[in-house]
């Protein structure tokens, strides 16, 4: 069905054979987000804590390596295993031996910034791969330098490798000037070292993970203001080490809910997803394309809200508008839904979703130039683009430009397509998600 081959040294092709409908029942990887945030929380945690479902793929080993790089002690990190931490304290962090690589990972780099910030006297080196060498870094350093930390880099601070030194931080009032769970989630790590309390105040909602998981680590954290958007914490509790278990990622499952509704025959069951209410827009959006949606079995795990979710086929799919309102709780799943956007009946507009530029890659210009190589018609604007259902989608060769989430849009796009196509790169899906390929292989029925 998919076959590989290597035409040079970096770059991988895959087959990827059109037709054909996906039916089962998948388990999506467990969430990269609180992944990510287990990791760090549990390091600087007092005590052992236990995290059961965490996401073994590239960018959360990227984070478990850089801390243990800083003396940190993370069991190894395999499918289905339980990872072990041993906590340091909030203060115990070691200055490490060499540059602390944080691979392809934004959230590792961003986040260690503000965890980093804090640590007196000691000096970090922090960089990554070329990719994540070229994205913004300024948007986490300038705030963090209001607290009184010493960051530096290159392009003015903007751009890693970047240099911490650790110093004694103070407590303030931030306003970000864009609703970034990562730039959020830095401030708050940084506040836990700081004199006096500091409040993070965003333009809208994002994705609370940090402030859940800091409360049931005992950190003391007040979310206030008009929509939660007022995040305020006062250092001097200790954290203590937790057991966790990480929820499925709805970032992943997203690939599956727009697949089973816009190919043919397909009926399919997403087990175990997070349904964490500042992650759920793709939900929002599906609903108002009228897709067959039901979510069963719903539950909380761990302080996070859980269910499964079961989609089918629906041959008539209403487009859809986002704007910047809802940008922030489905910011991850755009590429797949430009592919959803082929499929529906009438035009569909994403607006407010800039922040995508800055990505892995430029998810707004990749997907525009991938899509309208497939023969979709697709206007792309600075903040957005305007996708014209009802094209029909042509094979082709096609590239994920080494962006994780590209490669498995164009995946579930080339299905639908009415030849063959191949995907250079398509190993970027190990970012999130190492076994997309197989599970796609299972789940699909071709007769």
């Amino acid at each position: 069905m998919f076959s590989l081959k290597v035409p040079t040294k970096d770059q991988s092709l895959r087959d990827l054979q059109k037709g054909g409908e996906l039916c089962g029942k998948v388990k999506v990887p467990g969430d990269k987000s609180i992944s990510h945030r287990a990791l760090l929380f549990g390091a600087i945690a007092k005590g052992k804590t236990i995290i059961e479902g965490l996401l073994p793929a590239e960018d959360p080993l990227s984070t478990a390596e850089c801390l243990r790089s800083m003396g940190v002690k993370i069991s190894p990190i395999k499918k289905g295993d339980i990872v072990e931490i041993e906590g340091v304290g909030l203060n115990g962090l070691q200055e490490p031996e060499d540059i602390l690589n944080c691979g392809n990972s934004g959230t590792t780099m961003r986040l260690i910034m503000g965890l980093l910030a804090g640590q007196e006297d000691h000096h970090f080196i922090l960089t990554g791969d070329k990719s994540l060498r070229n994205r913004p870094m300024k948007r986490v350093g300038q705030p963090l330098k209001m607290m009184g930390a010493k960051v530096s880099g290159r392009c003015d601070g903007d751009l890693a490798p970047l240099s911490i030194i650790g110093n004694k931080l103070r407590g303030a009032v931030i306003g970000t000037p864009v609703a970034s769970a990562q730039i959020k989630s830095a401030i708050l790590l940084a506040a836990l070292n700081a004199e006096g309390s500091t409040t993070v105040i965003e333009p809208a909602r994002s994705r609370d993970h940090s402030e859940r998981m800091l409360k049931a680590f005992g950190a003391n954290l007040e979310v206030g203001g008009e929509m939660g958007r007022h995040i305020t914490v006062s250092p001097g509790k200790e954290l203590k080490g937790q057991s966790i278990i990480v929820p499925g990622d709805i970032s992943s499952a997203a690939f599956w809910l727009v697949a089973g509704s816009i190919i043919p025959g397909s009926e399919l069951v997403v087990e175990n997803v997070g349904l964490n209410p500042t992650r759920t827009g793709i939900l929002d959006v599906l609903e108002v394309m009228e897709a067959n949606i039901n979510v069963i079995n719903k539950r909380d795990v761990a302080g996070e809200p859980v269910g499964d979710i079961k989609v089918f086929y629906n041959e008539s799919l209403k487009p859809f508008k986002i704007d910047g309102e809802i940008m922030p709780r489905l910011v991850d799943e755009i590429p797949i839904l430009s592919v959803a956007a082929c499929f529906c009946n009438g035009i569909s507009q994403i607006k407010g979703a800039s922040e995508l530029r800055v990505k892995e890659t430029d998810r707004l210009a990749v997907m525009a130039r991938q899509l309208k190589r497939m023969g979709a018609k697709v206007d792309e604007h600075q903040d957005g683009l305007t996708i014209y259902g009802g094209n029909n989608l042509k094979g082709c060769e096609l590239d994920s430009e080494d962006d994780h989430r590209i490669a498995m849009s164009l995946a579930i796009a080339s299905i639908m397509a009415n030849s063959n196509s191949t995907l250079r790169r398509s190993e970027a899906a190990a970012i999130s998600y190492p076994d997309f390929w197989s599970d796609l292989m299972r789940l699909r029925q071709i007769s």
